[in-house]
């Protein structure tokens, strides 16, 4: 199987710069077999734009150079070496101090999807049926959701869930969680997306969006659409990616 994908990125309608940051290769990168991530920046003036930006290219750079072979340890070492450039930079820099970055990345090899997270950006599967959540978001809201303080339906919602918990750049050593998908099939969308579109839409709404008529490209316009449309409050990033069957 091989796969198609798009990117877009949105200032959405309250911020002045887009701290968001976004990166496709449907090719081989490295050792693997194709690689897509979204990053959302956080920190002062630039700081926010520089953290994602920096930590992206980083890891391409590492992934091109990697001589690991499992996915996974390819991706760890590649966050490994992010976290250590924007932490040094953070450090370096008054201007930049405190920065950081959420992460979500995906590889698929044809039968096993690998994913990464750090912070609050998301991956999600749609089936044409419906849409589920596959990471699980680093953030105080989310724990207060396993600590039963909150209903999930309530998350979205809630004053502090802004408030993350894990983020690249921020601590002087970092881990991201891992989750393998092997139930993909062909015409299967993945959903990378950071906060600014799953904070303003439902699942259902997403899951809607996806699941309807139109290309990748199409689609990923409307969902930006509909966060700026909802309010469009922070930044918004999507990456689309459809299995194809090669046939």
């Amino acid at each position: 199987m091989k796969v198609t994908s798009c990117s877009v990125t949105d200032v959405g309608r309250q911020r002045r710069q887009n701290e968001d940051y976004v990166f496709t290769s449907e090719v081989p990168l490295g050792p693997l077999p194709n690689f897509f991530m979204v990053a959302d920046g956080m920190g002062g003036h630039k700081a926010g734009e520089y953290a994602s930006k920096s930590a992206v290219e980083t890891m391409v750079a590492s992934v091109n150079l990697s001589k690991q072979k499992a996915p996974i340890k390819v991706i760890t070492e590649a966050v490994k070496a992010a976290n250590k450039k924007v932490r040094e930079k953070s450090l370096s820099d008054e201007s930049f101090a405190g920065m950081g970055t959420t992460l979500v990345a995906c590889t698929y090899d044809g039968e096993t999807l690998t994913v990464a997270n750090i912070g609050d950006s998301r991956l999600y599967v749609s089936d044409g049926k419906g849409i589920r959540q596959i990471t699980v978001d680093h953030s105080l809201v989310e724990e207060m959701i396993r600590m039963g303080e909150i209903e999930r339906r309530d998350a979205r919602f809630h004053p502090d869930k802004n408030i993350i918990t894990r983020a690249v750049g921020v601590m002087d050593s970092i881990d991201a969680d891992f989750f393998e998908v092997e139930d993909m099939h062909p015409g299967d969308i993945v959903l990378l997306c950071s906060d600014g579109l799953s904070n303003m839409l439902a699942d259902e709404e997403m899951a809607g969006i996806l699941n309807g008529d139109g290309t990748l490209e199409e689609k990923a316009s409307r969902l930006v659409a509909a966060a700026n449309m909802n309010g469009g409050r922070d930044n918004i990033a999507v990456v689309l990616i459809r299995v194809d069957d090669e046939r």
